[in-house]
């Protein structure tokens, strides 16, 4: 969460068109061997067939988890389709089609490709999909990724409590008829269930072999590579899946001989080595930091081998409508007053990271409007007065207490945090800062709201890309009341508004696209007027192109180079 993190679609014209060639075979544009500024973000740079050489790459973490089934951040959602094939993807699936839908879209039918083995040379069946699904239901055992399918599966899901802790037990509401068939029934009609079920979650586990939350460490694959090895928050190797089969899959590349990724590296040094060609990628696919960000801009060189997409994403922080004294409306809203824009913006990069937001949507979500309820373009420093008057009005004039949750390794969230630390002090409000690392700050800290609560974290930094890019998929789990679950939690301000319930349950079952467009705008207003997010900015990254690889593609909707077909020179 890309996040959660924190997920990853966004420009809604490339989703739109991927989406109608989803589970087919397609091309690319192509380009020549000569770069410039932000080609990457328009066709193919350096196209090549050519196979061998090790990809090397560098994160300042580590993901919330190498499981498929247990993941929420954008990168990892990305980085996963090298070794696991959901039902659905983005051209890359495990399904001969997108779903055949029934019954008003509550029932969905899809049907695997014939002949499709795990790494271990053992058929996958349908049986091996509804396991992966029905693994996911145990939030204690996996608690990152998203909860749709608790949300959505009619049946038993809402007592369902997964294979762990039930050996015996059966999600009623998926059935496999076959060994190539898979039926979901659902608890409501659902439009864009092929989208949820784009998600990982749905890459097949065999029973026999799932290890809970040790899986990680060696999931079977069903994509082109293979996990040799797993050194938890250190490193992890990828080579070529033996059992991989083209066919299955014309949209990725078993290029590059050996993928290696290394975790908990300083932010400072992955771009001191990218640029010195020590490492090919970023893999958290954010943006260089400061220094590198000066060096590259200056440089015509380096600048001609960079892209700076808008991805999508907005980093904001979220305030939590329990912990006091932000359960009264008139202190969030006094926050939303005091926070220095301006210095929001430079603490993500400047104009190069993004720009000011003001909406609880970004403009790359269809639906979206321009509003600006708290005057962060009228007076992006931050309205003083304003916020003064809510304090007031929420019995605090002198200011208050509360935390702000960040991820400590992650320097932008870093800046970012001090930086509104330094504005609510402004008008009184004392704001302790308290860090995590990314690896576990939702599925242990920010998002298990009982911990959110006992440690009064009345702040935390996020960030978010669409689920899918119309206001279900970008806002449900942020901002719908039943998406609050109680770890790997999205929905930290913990909003719970009928009002926007209602809204996303009329947005779903809307049927044009103008009725489509006004429940997200009505969504959109309603959740700034609560005053459960405070918008920083929407995103761009700045991203550094390395000169040895081959087919490289920034994919606008995750904001990062399309994994599955990256090669070397």
């Amino acid at each position: 969460m890309s996040r959660r993190r924190i997920v990853g679609l966004a420009a809604v014209g490339a989703v739109a068109a991927l989406t109608a060639a989803a589970c087919s075979s397609g091309s690319s544009n192509t380009s020549g061997t000569s770069t410039h500024f932000n080609e990457g973000t328009t066709s193919v740079v350096n196209p090549s067939n050519h196979k061998g050489g090790t990809i090397v790459f560098d994160n300042t973490s580590a993901p919330d988890s190498a499981d498929p089934g247990n993941t929420y951040y954008s990168f990892n959602l990305n980085f996963t389709r090298l070794y696991a094939t959901p039902l659905t993807t983005y051209k890359s699936c495990l399904a001969t089609a997108l779903g055949a839908p029934s019954d008003g879209n509550k029932t969905w039918t899809y049907h695997l490709k014939p002949g499709v083995k795990f790494s271990d040379g053992t058929p996958v069946t349908s049986a091996d999909v509804k396991y992966a699904v029905e693994r996911t239901f145990d939030r204690t055992v996996l608690p990152n990724g998203p909860s749709y399918f608790t949300s959505l599966l009619a049946g038993n899901a809402a007592t369902y409590k997964g294979p762990f802790k039930d050996k015996t037990g059966n999600l009623t509401s998926v059935v496999t008829p076959d060994a190539t068939t898979i039926v979901f029934h659902l608890n409501q009609p659902f439009a864009d269930f092929n989208y949820v079920v784009a998600f990982p979650q749905t890459a097949p586990v065999p029973p026999a072999k799932d290890t809970g939350t040790n899986y990680q460490l060696h999931p079977l694959s069903t994509g082109p590579y293979v996990i040799q090895s797993y050194q938890l928050d250190k490193q992890y190797t990828l080579v070529p899946n033996p059992h991989w089969n083209p066919s299955w899959d014309p949209q990725v590349k078993q290029l590059a001989s050996k993928i290696i990724v290394n975790l908990n590296v300083n932010a400072n040094d992955i771009d001191s080595r990218l640029l010195a060609g020590d490492i090919q990628v970023d893999q958290s696919g954010s943006g260089v930091q400061a220094a590198a960000r000066s060096r590259i801009l200056s440089s015509s060189t380096l600048k001609a081998n960079s892209d700076n997409p808008v991805n999508g994403f907005m980093w904001f922080y979220y305030i939590n409508t329990k912990v006091p004294p932000l359960n009264n409306i008139h202190c969030r809203m006094a926050i939303e007053f005091a926070a220095n824009k301006t210095n929001l913006q430079t603490a993500y990069g400047g104009p190069v990271g993004g720009n000011i937001a003001s909406t609880a949507m970004p403009p790359t979500v269809k639906g979206y409007s321009h509003f600006d309820l708290y005057h962060a373009y009228s007076k992006p420093g931050g309205d003083i007065a304003a916020a003064k008057q809510q304090l007031q009005l929420c019995g605090h004039p002198n200011g208050f207490s509360t935390n702000i949750a960040y991820r400590s390794d992650r320097p932008r969230e870093v800046a970012s945090s001090t930086a509104l630390q330094a504005a609510l002090a402004t008008v009184g409000i004392k704001a302790a800062l308290k860090g995590y690392l990314a690896s576990n700050y939702f599925g242990t800290f920010a998002g298990v709201p009982n911990y959110v609560h006992s440690h009064g974290l009345g702040l935390a930094a996020g960030g978010w890309g669409p689920d899918w890019p119309d206001a279900y998929g970008w806002g449900w789990a942020l901002f719908d009341g039943s998406a609050i679950i109680p770890a790997g939690n999205a929905n930290i301000a913990e909003l719970n508004d009928p009002n926007v319930n209602k809204l996303f349950s009329e947005l779903e079952a809307a049927t044009t696209a103008s009725a489509q467009d006004n429940f997200s705008k009505q969504i959109d207003m309603a959740v700034m007027k609560d005053a459960v997010l405070l918008p920083a900015v929407y995103s761009k990254a700045l991203l550094y192109r390395s000169p040895s690889l081959t087919n490289v593609y920034v994919q606008p909707y995750y904001g990062m180079y399309d994994y599955g077909v990256l090669g070397m020179k």
